[in-house]
């Protein structure tokens, strides 16, 4: 017998060649072999002998199924939590994942015009619509939480580090400060930083006890940061999405180098708005840099 002819086990479960299968499926071989490596569907029997696959009659939809949340590029975990639930909630699993899809597509979007201002020389055009001016900040005593992330990590790690720090505050004293984040070395898709999230305090001493009670499951720090004069532009909701931030981090280095300015420090973002009650359109944050003549 070849792996192309179909078996009959019982009367009530046909089962199919891999040839067979894949031609009711509409699929190749090769692909059913794929998605039984990736964990997908895996077929009904394998013969120890030959080591010839057979399918069952009714797997034809969830192939089908799979085949096609593939072509949609979705990571093989959420195939598989799909294709596991079906039924009205897997629609509403797929609906999620689709609503992430075009976010990214749309940030994608945004992204590639931006990339295409700069290749065409309009990045001057782009950069005039942000005001920089030099902000004069007192020394203050800070709580942090540091970590590596990579960019696409900022917005779920930020708002939690900043509020189990806003959080702690109360216990040190206070806040004096808008919360910031600083950015120690790049944060991108490829790079990791690390990202600092900042929250200004009162009481120095107890922001250290505060600190030593919280162990090593984060890594906490309590510093005094020096008076610091910032470069800073203000920005709105929706500029904080990538890539509308990166033309206010590059507007204000350009404003920078045109007025004199040298970089005394890391980067960083500033939260002084109710993020969760603003519009896309109401300012939030100052994108700023540590400055000092040169």
């Amino acid at each position: 017998m070849t792996e192309d002819d179909q078996v009959n086990v019982r009367d009530d479960d046909e089962l199919l060649t891999i040839g067979a299968f894949a031609a009711r499926a509409r699929l190749t071989a090769k692909a059913l072999r794929l998605y039984d490596r990736l964990g997908l569907l895996a077929p009904a029997r394998v013969d120890e002998a030959s080591g010839y696959r057979y399918y069952r009659a009714g797997q034809v939809d969830r192939a089908r199924l799979v085949a096609m949340l593939r072509q949609l590029d979705m990571p093989l975990a959420r195939i598989a939590e799909v294709v596991e639930t079906g039924g009205a909630e897997g629609a509403d699993l797929l609906a999620a994942y689709w609503t992430e899809a075009e976010a990214r597509f749309a940030a994608r979007r945004t992204l590639a015009e931006y990339l295409r201002g700069r290749l065409s020389g309009r990045s001057s055009e782009m950069y005039e619509k942000f005001e920089v001016a030099i902000v004069d900040l007192p020394e203050q005593v800070i709580i942090t939480e540091t970590r590596h992330v990579l960019a696409d990590e900022l917005p779920t790690w930020i708002p939690a580090a900043l509020g189990r720090l806003e959080a702690a505050a109360g216990e040190c004293g206070g806040t004096t400060g808008a919360p910031f984040v600083a950015y120690h070395a790049e944060v991108s898709m490829e790079s990791d930083g690390p990202a600092e999230s900042c929250v200004p305090v009162a009481d120095e001493t107890a922001a250290r006890a505060w600190a030593a009670a919280q162990g090593r499951s984060r890594k906490i720090e309590v510093r005094v940061e020096p008076a610091r004069r910032l470069a800073s532009t203000r920005i709105s909701k929706a500029q904080v999405a990538h890539p509308q931030i990166i033309a206010a981090f590059e507007a204000v280095e350009a404003w920078m180098k045109r007025e004199g300015w040298e970089y005394d420090g890391p980067c960083r973002e500033v939260y002084f708005a109710d993020w969760d009650a603003a519009g896309p359109e109401d300012p939030v944050c100052d994108v700023a840099f540590p400055v000092r003549r040169g």
